[in-house]
């Protein structure tokens, strides 16, 4: 017999928690014999309680004045790249305080997915929320991309957003969207201009011009894990293999902090956990805490650069198995990462995407599965274009199709002026001769980007198919230079059958 148990969802706003509070949740768990605890995609908390002690946990958290959801994911949380800063990179003008007063700001629970991240890093994702706020280089104002809800539909705000402005049009659009279902939730085609026309209606915000276009870095995924030194501090990356994290654990981490005034902890979207600001002289310390719960860091590269759905037991099985495979062969994955999806519209950060052909794989005996890869144009993990590299994979295959993915995005390293065409490598047929396949595309001379007709532009709304001689006032979805910014390129491979 199953006991039954239910899910608690904790939102930490920013993927910022002071230790004080993660205790107060921590100890509100352990009175419910909860053993361990996961942290998800979004930066928030979510743990399993057993059906007689959930009455009393529910109590406690209230008591603690935690705010907390039952079964459920209807707010999601605010994330933001708080996390990184001083120990990635160091921000230009976006701060602690910027951050904190933003998230102070809002003074309700969104429904939308809001991101908040700065524009000079790579570690968090760019557009997988809904409104997604991206920091300029004029200090306090914000690029807003919008991705309309249960859509890949990206619409930019035409103005930069204040900082205080943040929370307020947040609300305002997220009112105007779920009062207007029929023209900006879940559509095949949808209007910006006019979201944007009903929400200036409907409050005054600061409007800033863009001077330029946004420009984002190359994607580079830092090594997140072990103790790694910043000026006169050290940082601590926790990642857990099995996404389980003790709660005995986490409460001597909590202790620790609060001992050598170790203030916040923050969780990334790769579902591991940072300390930052510790000191030199406390080394000793952090390592007797990881000793005792026997915590093993410094895992490889390849194995933390994947995203798997929340709660998902069999993405992580997958993602477990595939690790393997890649360290088995030795792959090289820099620059790279990988997303499973099981259910569509999750919302996954990845520049090559598995994704499960069937509705239900829990279902299916093992090994009968087939998987579909795809990657994304330019192999860029923020674009939501994606190209089907391969359907009707075997779990048997998948890994030898990966690592022959992998192989060809390094082949278009070695070339950079095809980089951007990420075309997709038609399945060759047993047998056949090896021959020279050729393709015309349109290319930016600025960025390299590429309009390839077969593909369209979905940034732009542009089906696929779409003529490039037929469009009318295009402009590029990456620099934003006028069609005539572009020339014919002649694409050429091998095929071996």
């Amino acid at each position: 017999m199953t006991l039954k148990s239910h899910t608690i969802k904790i939102n930490l706003p920013g993927g910022i928690v002071s230790a004080g509070d993660l205790l107060d949740i921590l100890q509100a768990a352990e009175k419910a014999e909860v053993e361990n605890v996961r942290f998800g995609n979004r930066q928030q908390v979510f743990f399993s309680v057993a059906e007689e002690k959930l009455e009393g946990l529910k109590q406690d958290l209230i008591a603690a004045d935690i705010i907390f959801e039952l079964n459920a994911d209807v707010h999601p949380n605010i994330i933001s790249s708080y996390a990184i800063e001083d120990v990635f990179y160091h921000a230009d003008w976006l701060r602690e305080g910027v951050y904190k007063d933003i998230l102070d700001l809002f003074d309700y629970r969104p429904q939308l997915k809001i991101n908040v991240v700065d524009n000079d890093q790579t570690f968090f994702p760019f557009f997988t929320g809904n409104l997604n706020f991206i920091a300029s280089d004029t200090s306090n104002y914000w690029y807003l991309y919008i991705r309309f809800p249960k859509t890949n539909s990206i619409y930019l705000w035409p103005s930069l957003v204040y900082s205080e402005d943040i929370a307020d049009l947040s609300s305002a659009i997220e009112r105007t969207v779920f009062a207007n279902k029929e023209q900006f939730y879940d559509q095949l085609t949808i209007d910006g201009s006019q979201l944007y026309s009903l929400v200036s209606a409907s409050a005054n915000f600061v409007q800033q011009p863009m001077v330029e276009a946004l420009k984002l870095p190359d994607f580079k995924l830092p090594y997140y894990e072990g103790f790694n030194r910043y000026g006169n501090k050290l940082w601590l990356g926790i990642y857990r293999r099995d996404e389980l994290f003790q709660v005995a654990f986490l409460k001597d981490v909590c202790k620790l902090c609060l001992k050598t005034r170790v203030g916040q902890l923050y969780t990334t979207p790769w579902k591991s956990l940072i300390v930052k600001g510790i000191g030199l002289e406390e080394r000793d310390l952090w390592d007797l805490v990881l000793c005792k719960h026997r915590i093993n860091v410094r895992h490889a590269s390849n194995e933390l650069n994947w995203q798997v759905e929340d709660l998902c037991a069999y993405g992580l099985d997958l993602k477990n198995y595939l690790v393997r495979k890649f360290n088995e062969e030795d792959v090289r994955t820099y620059r790279l990462c990988f997303a499973i999806k099981t259910q569509p519209k999750t919302g996954l950060f990845g520049s090559i995407i598995i994704r499960t052909q069937q509705q239900d794989v829990q279902q299916l005996a093992s090994g009968t599965e087939l998987f579909e890869v795809l990657h994304t144009r330019e192999f860029n993990p923020n674009s939501k274009d994606f190209v089907s590299y391969r359907k009707d994979v075997s779990r048997a295959a998948l890994s030898a199709c990966l690592i022959e993915l992998c192989n060809y995005f390094y082949e278009l390293q070695s070339q950079p002026a095809l980089m951007a065409s990420a075309v997709y490598l038609e399945e060759e047929k047993p047998g056949d001769a090896e021959e020279q396949v050729r393709h015309v595309v349109y290319q930016c001379e600025h960025c390299f980007t590429v309009y390839d007709e077969r593909y369209g532009d979905e940034f732009n709304g542009i089906v696929a198919g779409t003529s490039f001689d037929t469009l009318q006032g295009y402009s590029c979805p990456t620099c934003e230079a006028s069609k005539d910014n572009f020339v014919l390129v002649e694409l050429q491979r091998s095929t071996v059958g």
